[in-house]
């Protein structure tokens, strides 16, 4: 007889199948959110793009993600973790093939916003596998796990990413997603178990699902976007630009307002918000999330560019942040544990900002030892300090029944932070047309960005040090639920 769903073992085999189909899974969406970066450089010069079409690139995959990441949560605690989580896993694989057979940059576009749908499905479906299925004293120490595996694979796709560019093509970088999606569902068929809230799943109109705030949502993320990507070529006053910008927010204000009536059948249950840690958790991912998808955005033009390094020699410039994610995450998933989630918070995103300032000092010629390699450390350190905590933390801010539309939210929120910040960033510094080749105007244009980066990560430094507080600690349930048990944060 199976073991019930909720009382997974870490060192069991089921347990540890569950969590390497997880980590897989969403090391997928990871990895083509930062392996791309270091492709854009070739990308662009082989399919003639300007800055809005690597913009587009990156963004149009970030944008359906965010927009419909709630969506896949909300699916996923209705009619099966399981069951969602590998639908989102195909939809993801077959639409990675499409990117690499990409012979237009609209072509790849439109391929990378499918993409991103896909991942909206099996991303939260992934941490709310992990929270719904294993024993509650396993829980941090597997939330933390995931986190590490899982960030080790978001450092580790500029040096995949790299390789692969190198010794055959970009495409490769997106046909690299086949083989991990077998592993995926071959684990999750054999080991992972189904789990769903059953409050939702026998709610009066439970099956007809939230498409309108859906759609809003991502019309609002796509209205803005637009706005911002398009302001550069077109004017900020110009009436499309203008337009989207209004489309943008009139959509966001009527997100706002259908879910608050739609109450517990909406998307995105507003009532979540009621716990001000949640609230205040996502604000701060917003911030640190929005500080390194610029980051990674620009970092790899310039050192490719400017410094003249090959997609390899990137790739491995960055390599320490993985070392240190892979090291470190377990160990502050347990300190926060054990501390709380305010300090590592507060001290993480300034310690990250210190290696922006410092890498944005690195100028042609410069020795990858004295000037590249400590600021990258430092900021993989401040990285480090932050992954595990606030996974952990967002989600012992809800209850339990709400783990995948919380999970959800929370990476929606962290790719709303890296779109809005590819959007603008190249607006604010001034980089636009085909001013990724030149040398000069990129390097104004990096450190610029680098600045705006620091910045943000400050700002979130702030709001944990004056906001972030140790979640409750909640009483166990007089009867144990195995479809979807209580936490108790520690």
């Amino acid at each position: 007889m199976a073991e019930p769903s909720s009382a997974l073992r870490l060192r069991s085999s089921a347990g540890r199948g569950t969590l390497a189909a997880a980590v897989l899974a969403s090391g997928m969406v990871f990895l083509d959110s930062t392996v791309v970066n270091v492709a854009l450089p070739r990308l662009g010069a082989e399919l003639d793009a300007s800055v809005s079409g690597l913009q587009w690139t990156i963004n149009g995959y970030l944008l359906t993600l965010a927009a419909f990441v709630l969506l896949g949560g909300a699916l996923g605690d209705r009619f099966g973790r399981r069951r969602i989580f590998l639908l989102g896993v195909v939809w993801f694989t077959a639409a990675s093939i499409l990117c690499g057979l990409a012979l237009r940059t609209d072509w790849l576009v439109a391929a990378r916003f499918l993409q991103g749908a896909g991942g909206a499905l099996l991303t939260p479906g992934s941490l709310a596998l992990l929270q719904a299925s294993f024993h509650p004293d396993d829980r941090a120490k597997t939330i933390g796990a995931w986190s590490g595996l899982s960030g080790v694979s978001t450092a580790l796709g500029p040096f995949i990413g790299g390789w692969l560019i190198d010794a055959l093509s970009w495409r490769w970088i997106f046909f690299l997603n086949v083989p991990l999606a077998v592993l995926v569902v071959l684990a999750t068929l054999r080991w992972v178990p189904e789990s769903r809230d059953e409050n939702a799943s026998r709610k009066r109109g439970a099956r007809q699902f939230d498409v309108a705030g859906a759609l809003l949502g991502a019309l609002a993320l796509a209205g803005v976007t637009y706005a911002l990507v398009d302001a550069p070529g077109r004017g900020l006053h110009s009436p499309a630009v203008v337009a989207a910008a209004l489309i943008g927010v009139a959509a966001a204000v009527a997100f706002v307002f259908l879910e608050r009536r739609r109450g517990d059948t909406a998307m995105l249950p507003t009532g979540l918000f009621g716990s001000r840690l949640f609230s205040v958790l996502n604000f701060f991912t917003v911030l640190v999330y929005a500080a390194l998808g610029g980051f990674t955005f620009f970092i790899a033009v310039y050192l490719q560019n400017v410094i003249g390094w090959s997609a390899l020699l990137t790739g491995l410039a960055l390599l320490p942040m993985t070392l240190l994610l892979l090291v470190g995450s377990p160990l502050t998933g347990a300190l926060s544990t054990r501390i709380g989630p305010r300090l590592p918070l507060t001290v993480g995103p300034v310690l990250a900002a210190v290696g922006l300032l410092m890498l944005r000092e690195v100028e042609p010629g410069a020795s990858y030892w004295r000037q590249v390699l400590p600021g990258v450390a430092i900021f993989g350190a401040g990285l480090t300090l932050v992954v595990a905590p606030l996974t952990a933390s967002v989600l012992a801010a809800v209850e339990d029944r709400f783990a995948g539309v919380a999970s959800g939210f929370n990476n929606a929120a962290s790719r709303v932070g890296g779109l809005l910040a590819v959007a603008a960033l190249p607006l604010l510094v001034g980089l636009t047309g085909t001013g990724y080749e030149q040398p000069a105007e990129l390097t104004a244009a990096y450190r610029g960005a680098l600045l705006w980066c620091a910045g943000l990560l400050l700002a979130g430094a702030v709001t944990a040090a004056l906001l972030v507080r140790r979640p409750a600690r909640r009483p166990p349930p007089a009867q144990p639920c195995h479809s979807l048990p209580v936490s108790t944060p520690r």
